[in-house]
């Protein structure tokens, strides 16, 4: 019976050793998963280069169009790491699957973690927003030694009114998301990789505990930063472009989750989570500002 069980879980926690810190680490590493982006990856490895990447780390899950062009474009040489990363694992006792998103980010932190102070793990739908600061490593700054696992909830935009995907970039047409960023929230996480020893999608652990901070350097239990009260994106705001436009909605959905396993569900999960975001919005121009106060917006 519980070996009936567990073949129907994934193995999505992983544990490591921390990387050892080389001894002139410094700025911030981006890591995602990517397969078959073209549309939109340009645009977000633009602005994650102005906002002061020191490096994206792509593990590349197959694509079959130009995706890694596109970030070859926009990333110089030494700002763009790219991992084949098209294999499908899992445990042959179990046959429990692992999570190839999970595996990814465990590779990234034990095998690069040591020359960086922070690694961002987050999709490509996603963008770090520095509100405040002109660039992600300023944004940071504030922040202890001792701040080593920030939870950054994500900041929901839905369609926004498009059917199909307007002219322009994401940044400029998606600017409505949900009205509270902590109903339903889940999280996004930039740790120290010299301090991280167990990794989930959207969970972190450094140094064998449980606690996670705001980004205002607020610590709190990893199972309490759920509530109202933990919620801060002063310094930094994750935007989240959920769905784009309609059209593109529909394709998300085709191409299904990163587990083949959830796949007969995952259509009903995505258009709660639509209706969620879209129920009730507000305006967002963080992103805008950003790109403003640091003098790109003209040729955005």
């Amino acid at each position: 019976m519980l070996n009936a069980i567990l073949q129907r879980t994934k193995m999505a926690r992983l544990g490591l050793s921390p990387a050892a810190p080389h001894p002139h680490r410094w700025g911030t590493a981006v890591v995602l998963v990517v397969r078959n982006e073209e549309r939109h990856i340009g645009e977000w490895a633009r602005f994650h280069r102005l906002a002061g990447v020191r490096q994206v780390i792509v593990y590349d899950d197959g694509s079959s169009d130009a995706t890694l062009d596109q970030l070859a474009a926009e990333l110089a040489a030494d700002q763009l790491r790219v991992i084949p990363w098209g294999q499908r694992l899992a445990d042959q006792l179990l046959r429990r699957e692992i999570h190839n998103q999970v595996l990814a980010y465990a590779h990234a932190a034990a095998n690069f973690g040591g020359a960086f102070r922070w690694m961002a793990f987050i999709d490509a739908d996603e963008f770090l927003v520095p509100k405040q600061a002109a660039s992600l490593d300023a944004a940071l700054a504030h922040l202890d030694p001792q701040v080593r696992n920030l939870s950054l909830p994500w900041h929901m935009f839905g369609r926004c009114g498009h059917q199909q995907p307007p002219s322009g970039g994401v940044v400029t047409n998606y600017r409505l998301r949900a009205a509270d960023p902590m109903a339903g929230v889940n999280f996004k996480c930039v740790v120290d990789p010299c301090h991280l020893t167990a990794v989930r999608v959207h969970r972190m652990e450094v140094d064998h505990g449980s606690l996670t901070w705001n980004d205002q350097g607020e610590a709190w239990p990893l199972r309490r930063r759920s509530q109202a009260s933990f919620y801060s994106a002063e310094h930094i705001q994750l935007n989240h472009y959920y769905t784009r436009s309609g059209e593109e909605l529909e394709q998300k959905i085709r191409r299904g989750p990163n587990l083949r396993s959830k796949a007969a569900a995952y259509r009903r999960k995505v258009m709660r989570t639509v209706h969620q975001i879209e129920q009730q919005v507000v305006p967002d121009d963080a992103a805008i500002r950003f790109l403003e106060r640091i003098g790109a917006s003209a040729s955005w």
